[in-house]
């Protein structure tokens, strides 16, 4: 156990402290996570570009694909040798471009645990500290708190400087950072909260409740969107022997067909951690939906003229 936990904070430290230097600068919890998304994308470009690359190459060899099938139509076994070696030959992996989508999703992980614990990754407490603090807030108002304490340091990071004489009487060397606490406000919105589908159990339906309910469904919407114009800008590569763009030899590639599949089931998968966790991991996925249909659309037009050049050249 203690081995896991040390290899657990090889990378939720570092997101902690990122993410507090980020929340200092701001002074904002919203833009923090907005510019933390970010620097996540910019670190993961360069995979993303080399997944980008791979996925368009494989979709450019659907009409060299398409011909193996029609020749050997009854020989599943030789048409997927003859593929393997078009693809070998061409150098293109075949796995390198769900690999590099699913990156991505791992950083969730640890990056949920910073968030659900900030007293310990963004105040630099211990977990023995942020469980007195914990303690001294729910003994002080216990109204504060429900049945579960899975989300007990976010409620107590957030009202922290109500209760610093309680937390000095139980942990006299705390330091002024921490009784300082966190603000999760965002344009009205309180992203320490977990947003719900049951409009009954809302408060009141106002604007807290409404940003609270739409950050979920903003991350799904664009996951599909950045997908169904990764999937058209992949198909954009597709050409037939005269060079000119085939739509029709493009929805049979191998590619389309697997990306059909993730189009739906990661939004379906943002969506319902969106309403089970924190509102800031919706945020969080959110701009990098946004973050990632810019730079997708940037590396297209890269690598069309990169194969543009080479179809004029084969056309030669």
């Amino acid at each position: 156990m203690v081995l896991a936990f040390a290899l657990s904070d090889i990378v939720t430290v570092p997101f902690g402290f990122i993410l507090k230097v980020l929340y200092d600068l701001t002074t904002n919890y919203g833009v923090a996570i907005i510019l933390f998304s970010i620097l996540v994308k910019l670190v993961l470009l360069p995979m993303n570009a080399k997944g980008k690359k791979s996925t368009m190459k494989m979709s450019r060899l659907t009409p060299d694909i398409e011909r193996i099938k029609k020749k050997y139509p009854d020989d599943t076994n030789k048409q997927q040798q003859l593929t393997q070696e078009l693809y070998k030959k061409e150098g293109v992996s075949t796995c390198s471009g769900c690999i590099w989508s699913f990156i991505p999703l791992l950083i969730l992980f640890p990056l949920y645990t910073v968030i659900r614990q900030p007293i310990e990754y963004m105040l630099g407490e211990t977990a023995e500290n942020a469980k007195l603090i914990v303690d001294a807030i729910k003994t002080a108002a216990p109204e504060l708190f429900g049945k579960n304490d899975f989300y007990a340091e976010m409620i107590a990071a957030r009202h922290i400087p109500d209760f610093i004489e309680e937390i000095r009487a139980v942990l006299p060397e705390v330091s002024e950072a921490t009784l300082a606490g966190v603000n999760f406000d965002f344009l009205g919105i309180d992203l320490g909260r977990q947003p719900s589908i049951n409009f009954f159990a809302w408060e009141a339906f106002d604007w807290a409740n409404i940003g609270l309910f739409l950050l979920p469904v903003l991350s799904a919407a664009s996951s599909v969107l950045s997908m169904l114009i990764s999937n058209k800008q992949n198909d954009s590569v597709v050409t037939n022997e005269k060079g000119i763009q085939d739509e029709e030899t493009a929805k049979k590639s191998q590619q389309n067909q697997s990306t059909q599949m993730m189009m739906w089931m990661m939004p379906l998968m943002s969506l319902w951690i969106g309403f089970t966790v924190s509102a800031s991991l919706s945020l969080y996925w959110f701009v990098g939906g946004v973050i990632g249909m810019i730079s997708d659309f940037f590396m297209t037009k890269h690598y069309r003229k990169v194969y543009d050049a080479e179809d004029a050249i084969r056309l030669q």
